[in-house]
């Protein structure tokens, strides 16, 4: 069977440890989208691993792979690959052939124009992967594969034919000097080199051949999505997107798999305790503020709620594990989640960082918005009108601090009453069963109530 994990809000929800927390049964752990601007961490015991591109499964020893749907910066994968073997660990992965390549020169190009958006007010707040502009690529059908890689014919032909576009683009349009990075001969050899270890190492691979193949010989798949439904290109609040489908359906896309087969397993969509964001684009229920990314910070600073807005992002560690840049932090948006749950058919959810919003006096949500004189109950299309939203709240009695590793190890029971009432809340708006609640980072802080695989 399969399982598909999807973030329901604006990503960092903590999709990697309910990958960790469920991959054991999974015998194959796959990411359909995204690059290595999709940072996770996994804690395991006392070891902390953050991956931006190796499926979070290599800590549990499962086979990774990153589908078509992914685009794919080798040198990133392999530092990633070395430093988990330098760890003790020994990580089985594959590259989709038909998978999309980063190289140097979409990621100058994704700095300069993130640059030029800045100064007129339309950044989006990338990570400055080159993630943009390898999709661009690949769209305008000038990208550059995996499996190109191990043709170095091909290879330097596919170079000599796009490398001068991207040479005038950086040149004559944005008027800025052009090194190694769109050098033709230092490009070929760097990239030749990266083909021969992925033949070396037998990591490039049919990705919806091997993965079928796996399904008929039985074996359990997970679907890994990367950031979260908002930033969705189709589904998401556009323009302050990421450029793939972190959404359900991108498993089917992004993985050479059927949407019969995806949509015939679990979909676990994970939700944060409470919300967050990098970068700039509309959150009506923000707290306080970020400096360079909450719309309007300038006139109105931090706003009345900086303090809270602090502690929550202190005590949730919310900061950027790619980039480590502050998350605006926001409470919980239902009508962001009615969409999400739309969108993709969770058929259960995964709670997190429940344990840290203890100790607050009261929790809030946003049950709906009043938009143009109407209360409404999901997002609207247009950022536009998703900007002018007021959030109408919804508020909970706090819960108490407790010994956290003793209610995952107790179940569900033991979650404080009060927050027990809130994850009912959820459920019944969303008409999904919490599946687990997660009460601290590691994998054994988490109340497990169901396994999908099961």
């Amino acid at each position: 069977m399969t399982v598909t994990i999807v973030g329901s809000q604006l990503g960092d929800e903590g999709k990697g440890g309910v990958v960790d927390l469920y991959g054991d049964a999974a015998d194959v752990v796959v990411r359909y989208q995204g690059g290595d601007n999709a940072g996770h961490t996994v804690v395991e015991g006392d070891e902390e691993y953050k991956l931006s591109l190796v499926p979070s499964g290599a800590v549990r020893g499962k086979v990774g792979v990153l589908g078509n749907g992914c685009v794919v910066n080798p040198e990133t994968l392999f530092d990633e690959i070395d430093a988990l073997k330098e760890r003790g660990l020994e990580p089985d992965v594959r590259v989709a052939r038909r998978a999309h390549v980063i190289l140097p020169y979409h990621r100058v190009l994704d700095g300069i124009e993130e640059e030029v958006k800045s100064d007129s007010d339309k950044e989006v707040g990338t990570t400055g992967r080159g993630i943009g502009p390898t999709y661009e690529d690949k769209m305008g059908r000038r990208g550059i594969r995996v499996g190109d890689l191990l043709d170095p014919e091909g290879l330097r032909e596919q170079l000599e034919y796009v490398v001068p576009q991207k040479r005038r683009l950086a040149e004559d349009v944005f008027g800025v000097e052009t090194g190694e990075a769109f050098d033709v001969d230092s490009l070929y050899e760097q990239y030749r080199e990266y083909g021969e270890r992925l033949a070396e190492e037998d990591m490039a691979i049919d990705a919806g051949n091997f993965l079928a193949d796996r399904l008929d010989a039985g074996d359990e798949l997970m679907f890994e999505g990367a950031q979260g439904t908002l930033i969705d290109i189709d589904h998401g609040n556009y323009p302050y997107v990421t450029s793939s489908n972190p959404t359900a359906g991108g498993a089917a896309t992004g993985s050479g798999l059927s949407p019969r087969v995806v949509g015939g397993g679990e979909i676990v969509g994970i939700v944060k305790a409470y919300l967050t964001r990098v970068g700039s684009g509309p959150l009506p229920t923000e707290l306080g503020g970020v400096e360079g990314d909450t719309p309007g910070y300038d006139e109105q600073g931090a706003g009345e709620n900086e303090d809270l807005a602090e502690y929550i992002r202190e005590e949730g560690g919310e900061y950027g594990t790619v980039t480590g840049r502050p998350r605006r932090v926001g409470w919980l948006d239902v009508p962001m989640l009615r969409h999400s749950q739309r969108a993709n058919g969770f058929t259960g959810l995964a709670v997190n960082h429940v344990d840290v919003l203890a100790g607050l006096d009261e929790v809030k949500v946003g049950h709906s918005y009043h938009l143009d004189g109407e209360e409404i109950f999901t997002i609207p299309a247009t950022t536009e009108r998703w900007g002018r939203c007021e959030p109408n709240f919804k508020t909970f009695d706090g819960w108490d601090d407790v010994d956290w590793s003793a209610v995952a190890e107790e179940g569900y029971d033991a979650i404080p009453e009060n927050a027990r009432a809130y994850l009912d809340y959820l459920s019944d708006e969303l008409d999904t069963d919490v599946y687990a609640v997660g009460v601290g980072p590691g994998r054994e802080e988490t109340v497990v109530l169901n396994d999908p695989f099961e």
